[in-house]
């Protein structure tokens, strides 16, 4: 059942936010203080190209430079990342067929708000990173 639902989601949307994620973390990446944002954003970018079967899970080892990190970018990015991540899941909730979708869009939100600091697992292994 993942597979399908991850198939529907590349065609429908995965691969155009992977694009957007990926243009995102190439643009980041061009000055050294920037490529913690863009290895997050391709973070994301992979998240958001096949996200059924994994889950976003916060790594407790990791320290301050991540939560200063994370308020840069909720500052900067993270709001309107999740603000369109909200907007797509509800557009795809009102439809029976889109409400797995639209989840999937809910599940992004976490990540995109505070990417720094996590890691992305498989749900059938949550705890095996830590």
């Amino acid at each position: 059942m993942k597979t399908i639902l991850n198939i529907i989601w590349l065609v429908l949307s995965g691969f155009w936010l992977f694009l957007g994620y990926l243009a995102a973390g190439l643009i980041l990446c061009i000055t050294i203080i920037g490529i913690p944002f863009g290895i997050a954003s391709f973070r994301i970018g992979l998240f958001a190209l096949w996200p059924f079967g994994y889950m976003a899970v916060e790594r407790r080892d990791a320290g301050a430079p991540s939560c200063v990190g994370n308020v840069l970018w909720l500052v900067l990015a993270g709001w309107w990342l999740a603000l369109a991540h909200i907007v797509t899941g509800i557009a795809q909730c009102l439809t029976i067929i889109g409400i797995p979708l639209g989840l999937a869009n809910f599940k992004l939100i976490p990540v995109s708000l505070m990417p720094l600091g996590r890691e992305i697992v498989p749900t059938d292994q949550p705890f095996a990173s830590r």
